[in-house]
């Protein structure tokens, strides 16, 4: 089957039969984290819902019960931008049994107007919420997922294709704005996406490591969901007036979750929406910074020194060797 009768083939819709997968998503109690979950689990895999906010964690949890019949779902606490929280929470993950993927979604959409910074660690927190909590998360779930030759998926934005990245000044301390935060931590998920992918191969590890990216999916366009999805008349009526670009949350989760679950999809690819900004699932190729290996150097090694993480790929190796024996 050649890739265009793949993605031909592909119905966002009708996913394939994912009974006894799991998979854990973050920010899963609102917007495409809530979707991608609901998803999941129509299709009859078990999801990790995981968010900061244990209220709005249980009201999503319960709309996937009203919605999907049959759903397997459990919660989680895992904040992104506490450290601790991250590695409490991947410890809870592990211990609880396999994990086929993990969909590193949880971010800050609309930055703080001045530079922030997280409470335990000093770090700007844009940066912290949307790029070094799933650093050190992929890097605590490796083992898990290891052991089932799992998937790790990276969410991007179109924002990249924008060059807002400073190699010398990852946490903005100089020139702050909400929308620098936001595209330059988006940059540098996607390269550590696609860096992950070279040292995993590298290391002879089957895990993959892809990149998608959601287009323009607004709340006003999205379903009204108690608990999950409520946006105002205004909100309603100002996105609604962007149609012809835009797509629900929804059609947004469809390229995040075919990176996920597709089989036929391998580490290193970067997908996202046919028209870029909405559609159904397509291959695409990302921005040159993003694939630039040079800067993937540069980025991991700056998110080792910001978090203390170093993922521990040689252990994996042993792990997968001993499986094997």
């Amino acid at each position: 089957m050649t890739r265009s009768e793949a993605a031909s083939a592909w119905d966002p819709e009708r996913l394939p039969d994912l009974s006894g997968r799991v998979y854990l998503v973050t920010g899963a109690n609102a917007g495409l984290g809530y979707f991608s979950s609901e998803q999941l689990a129509g299709a009859g895999a078990h999801v990790i819902m995981s968010g900061r906010n244990p209220h709005r964690l249980a009201a999503s949890r319960a709309a996937i019960g009203r919605r999907v019949d049959g759903a397997s779902v459990e919660t989680l606490l895992l904040d992104t931008s506490n450290l601790g929280s991250v590695r409490a929470a991947a410890a809870s993950a592990g211990a609880r049994g396999r994990i086929d993927g993990v969909m590193l979604n949880a971010g800050i959409v609309h930055p703080p107007r001045t530079r922030t910074v997280t409470a335990d660690a000093g770090r700007e927190l844009v940066l912290a919420t949307n790029v070094l909590g799933h650093f050190v998360l992929a890097a605590e779930l490796l083992l898990s997922l290891t052991l089932t030759s799992g998937r790790m998926v990276w969410l991007g934005s179109m924002a990249t294709r924008l060059g807002a990245y400073d190699p010398l000044d990852l946490e903005l301390r100089d020139g702050y704005t909400g929308w620098r935060a936001y595209a330059q931590s988006k940059v540098a998920a996607q390269v550590l996406g696609f860096e992950a992918d070279r040292r995993l191969r590298e290391s002879g590890i089957p895990v993959q490591s892809v990149v998608a990216h959601p287009g323009y999916s607004v709340s006003g366009r999205t379903a009204g969901i108690h608990g999950v999805n409520m946006p105002s008349r205004r909100a309603r009526f100002l996105d609604n007036l962007q149609a012809p670009i835009t797509q629900s949350k929804e059609y947004g989760a469809w390229s995040p979750v075919r990176a996920l679950v597709d089989p036929r999809i391998a580490g290193g690819e970067y997908w996202g929406p046919s028209s870029l900004t909405r559609g159904a699932p397509r291959r695409q190729t990302a921005s040159k910074t993003s694939l630039d290996p040079e800067v993937g150097t540069r980025v991991w090694a700056d998110c080792e020194r910001l978090t203390g993480m170093h993922w521990p790929f040689a252990k994996a190796a042993r792990t997968l060797r001993k499986g094997a024996a």
